[in-house]
């Protein structure tokens, strides 16, 4: 009896065991084809041939209405791994790449890693149309590849590259951050300027084509009559205040030249040209020139792709000093009479300080002050509002001193609509607490007063100071983008802030209309006379700032007309001398070109002066003449080795010829060049020559 209960408890823990088994098995296989998206997407990938349609970007538009940033169909060579794992004729292809199969294989293995086996992945982005033309002819060599168009950017006027920005290829750790964002493995996006500040409006939305293929995986037709296509959605065009006529003239203006020029409309704050110099041909960093040409511009000693107009910060020189004139009227520490007897240099605190003037009464009054760039007034000044007794220390009273330049934008970002732009620096007590103790005084920095000392500003701040100015107090966040294409409620979040009126301080227009004389009387009779706009009268202040081991740094802000103005502009010359000399021509024929949409004769020729004029530092020209020798060598060295492989080709071309037709007389077959070339692709095998096929080592 014991005996016949043991076997019924075994009998059941092994019908126990086999309905486990069966479950699991009835689960597992239920799991597979219901649940499971593995075999659900290999077979839908074999069956159903998904083709990404990548839309256009947004198009960027000058204030003309002219492209300044187009779109052009390219195309990219893609692969689905699961497919070209059998038929492709990789010797073929690899040949018409200029690759090996290492290089395949590897891109083969990154494409899987990154979209897996059954998903497409680029595998030759951005094919030039001699690559496209062979690749088209041959595609029916290699199964699982496809052609697949890709909108890319064109600059049709290969100007403004620091501004306008570029795209690149999206990187993995910006999908794996924004995984929500519509952006897969081989998608382009914006990285720097305005493409990257707007790249929401301008990328659009991809859209998919599915097609039906057969077990040859060729295409049938489209899925469902294309019931589940999704429609691609063009990116936004952008409006912006750019005249391409300005900064093209611009930059011709500034070849050979270090530094950068910004103008902006006052009334509205739309920057009309931001040139910055040296700069590039924004089509040699498209995405199908790029390896050829970022090496060169990373490494060359003159940064090309510094954006300088909003990053490059400087000493004004004596720009600055219509700001100190304001600041001082509204402290009350001077009047527009106040003078100062100036004989052609500072002595006031044991430190001399000269000026380019020495004639009696060139310093009389504000006005003469201003139109002949009196150091020793503007010294004299500076001190005056530190030590403003009101206060009871120079620290209290350089803290106010800083506060009012704050509020003309200095020495902090004003929030322009590109990234990277930087605050200049107007220091704290706390630099000077360091440097002399709680003992320094205004002669401690005096040279303030004159834009110098470590007073350092933006291009795009000295722009902002002349609007500033111009409006008598009131200015906009200076903006590239006045208007977006079929704009939102969400486009506010970009727009909202550039349409709101700044004005920190309520200086008097009384002060204002004073500092506005002496600037129009640099044009007239003070250091810009010689500088003029045909048939418009322009106010102006020259600089020029003293800069360690180069020569002088020319600077000139201006705007126009003086009645009304129009534009403001500030320009900045690197390793150049007065600002008159250089600055100034360059801003006055800017100017005159917006203002008139044209140029004269004489403009013209000044122009074409100064575009072949060089001042690059000798280090800078030394070093791009050894790049240019060295780029030569390397082009030479390359033709020899296309000559080396053409010989070689033809050889080995006679020789698979002598050995087919020594085969046919009845010779043994030779075999040495396909092993030859087959045993490097393949090093674990061979070619068999009895059997003509290869085997295994």
């Amino acid at each position: 009896m014991a005996i016949q209960n043991n076997n019924q408890s075994r009998s059941r823990i092994i019908l126990g065991i086999f309905v486990v088994v069966f479950i699991v098995i009835v689960a597992q296989l239920l799991n597979l084809q219901l649940f499971s998206p593995k075999y659900r997407l290999q077979a839908e990938n074999n069956a159903i041939f998904r083709k990404v349609v990548y839309p256009d970007r947004g198009i960027i538009y000058d204030r003309k209405g002219k492209a300044i940033l187009d779109n052009m169909i390219n195309y990219d060579l893609v692969v689905t791994p699961s497919e070209a794992r059998k038929g492709v004729d990789t010797m073929t292809l690899c040949t018409i790449l200029g690759i090996d199969t290492a290089e395949y294989r590897k891109r083969i293995i990154t494409a899987i890693v990154k979209n897996g086996r059954y998903k497409s992945s680029t595998f030759e982005p951005l094919l030039t149309p001699e690559l496209l033309a062979r690749l088209n002819e041959n595609i029916y060599r290699f199964p699982g590849f496809e052609l697949q168009e890709r909108p890319v950017r064109t600059y049709p006027y290969n100007v403004g590259a620091n501004f306008l920005g570029r795209l690149g290829e999206v990187s993995s750790k910006f999908l794996k951050s924004h995984p929500d964002e519509g952006y897969q493995s081989g998608d382009y996006i914006g990285i720097a300027g305005l493409e990257s500040s707007y790249e929401k409006v301008l990328m659009g939305q991809r859209g998919v084509q599915r097609f039906m293929r057969d077990n040859r995986a060729r295409i049938q037709g489209p899925y469902e009559n294309g019931d589940f296509d999704t429609v691609a959605i063009a990116g936004r065009n952008l409006y912006s205040s750019i005249d391409i006529s300005v900064q093209a003239l611009g930059e011709k203006m500034f070849q050979g030249k270090i530094g950068a020029a910004v103008a902006i409309n006052p009334k509205t704050g739309g920057i009309i040209a931001m040139v910055t110099a040296p700069s590039y041909n924004p089509n040699d960093l498209s995405p199908s020139e790029y390896r050829k040409h970022i090496g060169f511009l990373i490494l060359d000693t003159s940064r090309p792709m510094y954006n300088r107009a909003i990053a490059g910060m400087y000493p004004p020189g004596s720009t600055y000093k219509p700001i100190g004139a304001l600041i001082a009227l509204d402290e009350g520490v001077i009047t527009p009479s106040y003078g100062y007897d100036c004989r052609g240099a500072y002595y006031a605190c044991g430190k001399k300080v000269r000026c380019d003037e020495s004639w009696a009464g060139h310093a009389a009054d504000l006005k003469l002050a201003i139109a002949n760039s009196c150091n020793s007034y503007f010294c004299n000044v500076f001190r005056m509002t530190v030590d403003n007794p009101k206060y009871g220390s120079p620290r209290k009273g350089y803290a106010r001193w800083r506060t009012y330049m704050h509020g003309f934008g200095l020495g902090t970002t004003l929030g322009v609509d590109i990234p990277g732009e930087k605050g200049g620096n107007v220091p704290d007590t706390t630099e000077y607490n360091h440097d002399y103790g709680n003992r320094w005084v205004s002669c401690n920095m005096m040279t303030m007063g004159i834009g110098q000392d470590r007073m350092l500003l933006t291009p795009l701040q000295s722009a902002n100071e002349a609007c500033i100015i111009a409006n008598k107090g009131w200015y906009y966040t200076p903006h590239f983008i006045d208007s977006i294409e079929s704009q939102t409620e969400a486009d506010t979040t970009y727009l909202a802030r550039y349409k709101v009126k700044h004005q920190h301080l309520h200086i008097s227009d009384a002060d204002y209309l004073a500092v506005q004389a002496g600037m129009e009387d640099v044009t007239e009779v003070g250091t810009a006379s010689n500088v003029k706009i045909p048939g418009i009268k322009y106010a102006a202040k020259t600089g020029t700032a003293q800069v360690p081991n180069l020569k002088n740094l020319a600077v000139f802000i201006a705007y126009a007309p003086a009645d009304n103005p129009k534009i403001a502009i500030a320009v900045y010359v690197e390793n150049a001398g007065y600002g008159s000399t250089w600055a100034a021509p360059i801003a006055a024929h800017m100017m005159e070109k917006y203002l008139n949409d044209t140029l004269t004769a004489e403009t013209q020729a000044d122009v074409d002066r100064l575009a072949k004029i060089n001042l690059f530092p000798h280090q800078i020209f030394d070093w791009r003449r050894k790049q240019d020798s060295a780029r030569a060598q390397r082009m030479r060295e390359e033709a020899r080795k296309q000559d080396s492989s053409a010989t070689a080709k033809t050889e080995n071309t006679k020789a698979v010829k002598t050995a087919k037709g020594e085969t046919r007389k009845g010779n043994p077959p030779v075999s040495t060049f396909k092993s030859d070339w087959l045993s490097a692709i393949l090093p674990d095998w061979t070619w068999g020559v009895k059997k003509d096929k290869m085997v295994k080592r």
